[in-house]
């Protein structure tokens, strides 16, 4: 199965927030990390002969997200998707602390099948409803927005 596709408009974003499930946290990062803007579930799809849409993926570290992750990284990795750049998965932890062997497994094997893979710690201020952009350390968001800028600005393909 997958995702749902539907038309985005060009240059409505540098890149897009794919949430692969309810509740990944893709709006918390649209909010905390500068320069995209949220797809909400769907895979923006670009109009007839208009630029690539550039997108990255979104799951929480749990088992079902994770598999939700590899649903939408098959679906991208199939060709159906034209028009779209997958940039990456970002994985939001869903608890503190270290992930157990089998979703840390999970997550290596799903990360396999996207171009690059990064991390989000446990947040309990997101969980207590603080709003994104204040509760994301600094070098994270930072970090983050700084490797999509540079990979959009840059024009790499992947």
């Amino acid at each position: 199965m997958g995702l749902p596709v539907a038309t985005a408009p060009a240059g409505a974003a540098r890149w897009w927030w794919l949430g692969c499930h309810g509740g990944a946290g893709a709006t918390s990062l649209c909010a905390a990390v500068p320069g995209g803007a949220e797809a909400g579930r769907y895979w923006p799809m670009a109009t007839a002969g208009g630029p690539q849409h550039r997108v990255v993926l979104v799951a929480r570290s749990t088992a079902s997200g994770l598999q939700a992750a590899q649903v939408a990284a098959r679906q991208w990795a199939s060709g159906t998707l034209p028009g779209v750049e997958l940039l990456g998965l970002v994985v939001v932890a869903d608890a503190p602390g270290r992930l157990p062997a089998p979703l840390r497994d999970l997550r290596r094997l799903v990360s396999g099948g996207v171009p690059r893979l990064w991390t989000v710690p446990w947040m309990e201020t997101w969980r207590l409803g603080e709003p994104p952009a204040s509760a994301v350390p600094p070098e994270l968001a930072k970090g983050l927005a700084r490797e999509l800028l540079a990979l959009t600005e840059s024009g790499i393909h992947v």
